[in-house]
């Protein structure tokens, strides 16, 4: 199934996305002219392609970006909200968790290319990732409550464990836009690259994550993200026990191998 799924996206723009595999690198980007914004059918296609490139063991990260100069993303197309319809909400909310939590499971290394404006659920996108590069020109906003709205998609859970509380605050309560710089440093994001360059500076980063083990890779990043709900003595338990459980796994003998063979491991992901 994975395969064939991979195979529909890959090369073509189909329900607002784009795929392209760069060795072990597979890269998602938003194609919804002109501010790639979300529908419920492209939200869908995410949560789908994502699983499916989990499946996939030949993938170890996964870059999302947007199409074009100026838009990551603008999040959803508020249109689809005019009527006041609670049952199209419900669903809209609905593919808005399934796709975001999806991508957020992802055993491999995620990576945000935020090319430009990630507004509303753009930027709850790029919080769902691992990690986060902004172009220097690139603005950042979770504006929802400005037209009666709130984030659904983990902004008011995500934001919060990155910027901390005062900061989620002043973009979620206050609707405030802040820029790459202000991102930076506050933590919203881990890097800032010139206009262009955030994509080629993700895909770098994947390349450099392809050289750690993706099975110690996929266990480490369930610790890190089960400081969130895990009592901390129960975690450091979790985390001996995952240590162990490595020595089941083939790459584990060919990383120590190879480190005593002097050579670079080539990792089977098993």
């Amino acid at each position: 199934m994975s395969t064939d799924v991979i195979k529909h996206y890959r090369s073509r723009e189909w329900a607002g996305l784009k795929l392209e595999i760069d060795g072990h690198t597979a890269v998602v980007t938003q194609y919804n002219p002109p501010a790639n914004t979300w529908t419920v059918h492209s939200l869908a296609a995410l949560r789908d392609l994502v699983k499916a490139l989990d499946e996939d063991r030949d993938i170890y990260a996964l870059v999302v970006t947007g199409e074009g100069e100026k838009f990551f993303s603008a999040g959803a197309d508020l249109k689809q909200f005019a009527d006041g319809d609670k049952a199209l909400a419900r669903e809209a909310a609905r593919r808005f968790g399934e796709a975001f939590e999806t991508l957020a499971a992802f055993r491999g290394v995620s990576i945000a290319a935020i090319n430009g404006y990630a507004m509303g659920g753009g930027l709850e996108c790029a919080l769902a990732c691992d990690l986060r590069i902004a172009e220097e020109q690139a603005q950042m906003a979770l504006p929802e409550a400005t037209v009666g709205l709130l984030p659904c998609a983990g902004g008011t859970q995500n934001l919060p464990r990155l910027v901390g509380e005062g900061w989620a605050k002043r973009m979620i309560l206050l609707g405030e836009r802040i820029d790459a710089a202000t991102a930076l440093r506050i933590g919203l994001v881990e890097d800032v690259t010139p206009r262009g360059e955030a994509k080629a500076r993700a895909l770098a980063w994947a390349k450099q994550a392809g050289k750690q083990s993706p099975s110690s890779v996929a266990a480490c990043k369930r610790l890190v993200q089960a400081t969130r709900t895990q009592h901390h003595a129960t975690a450091l338990v979790s985390e001996r026990e995952a240590f162990v459980d490595l020595f089941d796994r083939a790459d584990q003998a060919e990383g120590v191998n190879a480190f005593l063979d002097k050579r670079a491991p080539q990792w089977k992901n098993a």
